[in-house]
């Protein structure tokens, strides 16, 4: 029979592993008595594992939520998948969160098996995440939305258009969506009577539960792609779209999901549609792809492309004025290096 502390350690993995243990399973799984297993469940609990027992012939023991975080057994690829994901959040736009993951980072390393050590370095080192520009996210926020969402209660706060106005809204809330540099809630505004998509870092309160609501039907099957075309289009000045002469396999690597979306115009043409605040930094930005397109809309975006290749063209060609010209009486300035003739 194996030591009291290595089975009591199997007996906790064991309850991880699955939801609910029958006595009986339980004891012939680690190779004791039913009144073995009942011991041990009671040195868990008074070690701070919350474990629930439900009698009867069907009853059994479950590990339940306590007051305090326990101790967690994981095996190798649980550790790893662990220590990679906190590795990818430590530059999460939720506030506090890189700091607290760069925390549970190193305890997790500290205790790695060596067998682990080398695995972890090497997808480590191998993978590089691309830093992107993001707005912190109140993650009281963040937790009162989702258990919002999860029990159909509408929520009241104060919001920051992007305009500057602040206003109350009461919204049923949906669903959250992570884009990676901002957080999005998808939900029905009850005032506006109308489906809106509101960036949780503009909230300025915490939201407060109200009363439950029936789900309505979605605006869109699939929520990640309907945040994607409100915050690529809506609310900038201009909503454009632009004609590539390129296949979509060529585009795809210049535009974000964040940024615009784009659609196949047959086999060797693509379609972007996206919003822009501005004109002139769009126009020197598509230029710079060093592919060829074409502004179907918005007209005055046509109009300012006209504008700046004009400037463009001018700045290719020199004008008279500034040309090098020759002094009456004096000969040119001569290539560096040599000296103008005198005789």
């Amino acid at each position: 029979m194996i030591e009291t502390s290595a089975r009591l350690l199997q007996l906790l993995s064991l309850l991880q592993l699955r939801r609910e243990w029958t006595g009986p399973a339980l004891a012939q799984r680690m190779g004791v008595t039913e009144r073995t297993v009942r011991r041990d469940i009671g040195k868990l609990r008074t070690l701070g594992y919350p474990i629930n027992a439900s009698p009867g012939v069907a009853g059994g023991y479950q590990l339940g939520a306590g007051a305090q975080l326990p101790p967690l057994l994981l095996d190798d690829d649980e550790a790893l998948a662990v220590a990679i994901g906190l590795t990818a959040v430590t530059a999460s736009p939720v506030s506090g969160v890189g700091e607290a993951s760069v925390r549970a980072l190193t305890k997790l390393e500290q205790v790695l098996p060596p067998r682990l050590r080398p695995r972890f370095a090497g997808l480590r080192s191998a993978v590089t995440r691309m830093a992107a520009a993001s707005t912190p996210v109140n993650p009281e926020i963040l937790t009162a939305l989702s258990a919002a969402i999860t029990e159909h209660r509408c929520v009241a706060f104060r919001y920051d258009r992007h305009d500057g106005e602040s206003s109350r809204r009461i919204v049923e809330p949906y669903r959250l969506v992570d884009t990676g540099r901002r957080w999005y809630l998808v939900a029905f505004d009850r005032s506006r009577e109308d489906w809106r998509t509101f960036r949780v870092d503009r909230c300025r309160s915490v939201p407060v539960a109200r009363d439950r609501f029936l789900p309505r039907p979605l605006p869109a099957a699939d929520l990640a792609a309907y945040v994607q075309e409100s915050i690529t289009r809506s609310p900038f000045s201009y909503d454009a779209v632009i004609r590539f002469h390129a296949p979509l396999r060529d585009l795809e690597p210049h535009v974000p999901p964040s940024t615009g979306t784009l659609d196949a115009d047959g086999d060797h043409h693509t379609l972007l549609r996206a919003g822009f605040d501005s004109l002139d930094f769009p126009l020197a930005y598509l230029a710079s792809w060093d592919i060829d397109f074409e502004v179907l809309e918005p007209a005055a975006m046509r109009e300012r492309a006209a504008v700046v290749a004009d400037r463009l063209r001018r700045a290719a060609t020199p004008s008279a004025r500034e040309a090098p010209q020759e002094l009456d009486g004096e000969a040119p300035d001569a290539p560096k290096g040599e000296r103008p003739d005198r005789d």
